[in-house]
């Protein structure tokens, strides 16, 4: 059994559509536990206990037509989303959305990635502009920038190690995927352009020390609320020429983005940003819920790496003033950046002596003494991850 990878399937026979996926509430004796990717299913719990509250009914001859606003430069976002979105951030005051910025919203922040490696190249250079980042950088930026073997751009590995006085795309994580740091611009070179991938600058994760206020910013509501499935995320754009050729992209390779899936997606930030501006109504808003859930996470985690006898060790962030709850607070990254002593390939390790599935460091332009592992699985899982990691001895030498 592998866990976090398998579904139940609904039997055929049935005469009603059902969204639900049996959940695990308890695991075989000696599963595979699979943390190398990170499926948010931590706050199911959160949203099961909201009930009706997000609860979207949409009738038959509704969303029909192409088009949500054939007026607006993205004429497939439904302005109910997009004054969700800017809503939550006014209210959380991670970035800046005056009414000059273009929200452009994509099936997922992955394809608003490509929508910008589009926007930002151009065809008139006489080769591909480089694209880099900063190792230990996202591992699918190399994919995701290798998969259409574009003649526009391509990627041209760590943007430490990039000399070329050439134009280039920077894209800047931050907090970063993989090890949770802080990040701006490495490059600083005439003639870059930058994508800053603000996925994981929500309260939960980390302290909001300003509004991020940069030319080209990706959201995805699948790491805001943890809704993976629903596959939206937007982008904040600052130069109209910009965004309407990212518009131009997703009309051309999807023709625009689900209205259901939209609107599903606006009731539920919403519902966040009523709760955060009345905190003496509904108790625990989603951000305090999140904020606490992973410092128990990490605090537990912290602890087994203490007695791990020097197997493996965390990374160390400092604590800062969190403009959105009025206080100084840790960060608490969606994923663990494990290091193990020397010698050791640390996936191969956790894979061969644990039954852990990680993401090795090669995987994010670093040497294979470093994994990482999802912080974002169900309970059950995390549990029993504890209890591996803590009977890690350290004693396969894996290659």
């Amino acid at each position: 059994m592998v866990v976090g990878l398998v579904e139940t399937a609904v039997p055929a026979a049935k005469s009603t559509f059902s969204s639900a996926v049996k959940k695990p509430t308890s695991l075989s004796s000696d599963p595979i536990i699979n943390v190398a990717r990170g499926d948010p299913t931590i706050y199911e719990p959160y949203w099961k206990k909201m009930g009706d509250r997000c609860k979207v009914v949409i009738a038959g001859d509704e969303f029909m037509s192409y088009f949500c606003n054939a007026m607006n430069l993205c004429w497939f976002l439904l302005p109910e989303l997009d004054n969700a979105i800017r809503t939550l951030h006014r209210v959380v005051g991670n970035a800046m959305v005056d009414d000059d910025r273009f929200i452009v919203v994509g099936n997922g922040s992955t394809q608003l990635f490509h929508a910008l490696l589009y926007a930002l190249s151009s065809p008139d250079l006489p080769e591909p502009i480089n694209v880099v980042a900063a190792a230990p950088f996202y591992s699918s930026y190399p994919e995701e920038t290798k998969f259409l073997r574009s003649e526009l751009y391509e990627w041209a590995g760590d943007a430490n190690c990039f000399d070329k006085d050439k134009p280039y795309i920077e894209v800047v994580t931050s907090p970063n995927n993989p090890d949770g740091s802080i990040r701006g611009t490495v490059v600083n070179r005439e003639g870059g352009k930058a994508i800053h991938d603000l996925a994981y600058y929500w309260p939960q994760y980390a302290p909001i020390t300003s509004k991020a206020d940069h030319d080209a910013m990706l959201f995805t509501f699948s790491k805001t609320t943890g809704h993976a499935g629903t596959r939206i995320g937007w982008a904040i754009v600052k130069d109209k020429v910009i965004a309407a050729k990212m518009v131009k992209f997703i009309e051309v390779s999807s023709i625009g983005v689900s209205r259901e899936a939209q609107l599903r997606a606006a009731k539920i930030l919403g519902v966040i940003a009523d709760d955060c501006r009345n905190p003496d109504l509904k108790g625990e808003n989603f951000f305090e819920y999140g904020r606490r859930l992973m410092s128990e996470r990490w605090g537990k985690l912290r602890e087994v790496g203490m007695k791990s006898n020097g197997v493996f060790s965390l990374p160390k962030y400092p604590r800062d003033y969190c403009k959105f709850t009025g206080e100084y607070t840790d960060s608490n990254p969606a994923f663990a950046w494990l290091k193990s002593k020397e010698g050791l390939n640390f996936e191969n390790l956790l894979r061969d002596e644990s039954k852990i599935i990680t993401r090795g460091g090669p995987s994010f332009g670093v040497d294979p003494t470093y994994t990482r592992v999802s912080m974002l699985s169900r309970d059950v899982e995390f549990e029993l991850l504890l209890k591996r990691l803590a009977a890690i001895k350290g004693t396969v030498n894996g290659n």
